[in-house]
């Protein structure tokens, strides 16, 4: 009986190693003297941020061709064709009643135009080293909504660089606010925007052209076999 019952713990264990063993995820084993070993191909970004300080971080994009600096705090989202900045709102101990705040640089091909407006605060031309940036400022109030927008616009040969600030600000009193909480609310909506509006004007005159990594000319370029 005892020599049964040993047995039986015996065929137990095993049992559990061969089902550990099963049971475990295999390994590659790395095997650096096979030089017919495929190796994986690391595709470069076309873009990408670095953080310069805690404030202020710097977006590089090879394929639109430019570099610009911008508050870290702003959240970045790219397409092929633009990136834009959201610029954050949200502040436990301060209210606001501010619906969109954000900021936008798209490169379209073509000759540089800004929309037809017939409201125009502000237009002028700004110049940024060698660069001449063409600028107009609109300010509207319609159903109890401010709506603000700044605009840059700078040529280079065929391609437009178009930069866009855009503000969208409810009355406090139409959120239901009245008296000195509405006033507090407004003046803390003006110092958003303003804000904003500060570093965005920063960020147009850190504008750079940037040339990226030369690729193959596909006209000269051999098939392959």
């Amino acid at each position: 009986m005892k020599k049964t019952l040993i047995v039986v713990i015996v065929l137990v264990i095993v049992g559990l190693v061969i089902w550990k063993m099963s049971n475990s995820p295999i390994l590659p084993v790395p095997n650096p003297d096979n030089k017919n070993a495929s190796s994986t191909t690391v595709s470069v970004p076309t873009s990408q941020t670095v953080k310069v300080s805690d404030k202020l971080s710097e977006y590089k994009n090879d394929e639109l061709g430019f570099s610009v600096k911008y508050p870290t705090a702003w959240e970045r989202l790219e397409s092929p064709s633009n990136v834009s900045f959201t610029v954050p709102i949200v502040d436990s101990t301060e209210k606001n009643t501010i619906g969109r705040l954000e900021s936008k640089i798209d490169v379209i091909s073509g000759t540089c135009s800004f929309p037809p407006v017939t409201t125009v605060k502000e237009r002028s031309s700004v110049k940024v080293k060698d660069l001449t940036f063409s600028m107009i400022s609109m300010l509207n109030t319609i159903q109890g909504r401010n709506y603000f927008n700044r605009m840059y616009t700078l040529q280079k040969n065929s391609i437009c660089y178009y930069f866009t600030l855009t503000s969208i600000t409810l009355s406090p009193s139409n959120k239901g606010y009245t008296g000195a909480e509405a006033q507090k609310i407004g003046a803390r909506n003006v110092l958003l925007v303003d804000t904003a509006d500060s570093q965005f004007k920063d960020m147009v005159k850190s504008f750079t052209f940037i040339i990226g990594p030369v690729g193959q000319d596909e006209t000269k370029a051999s098939p392959t076999k």
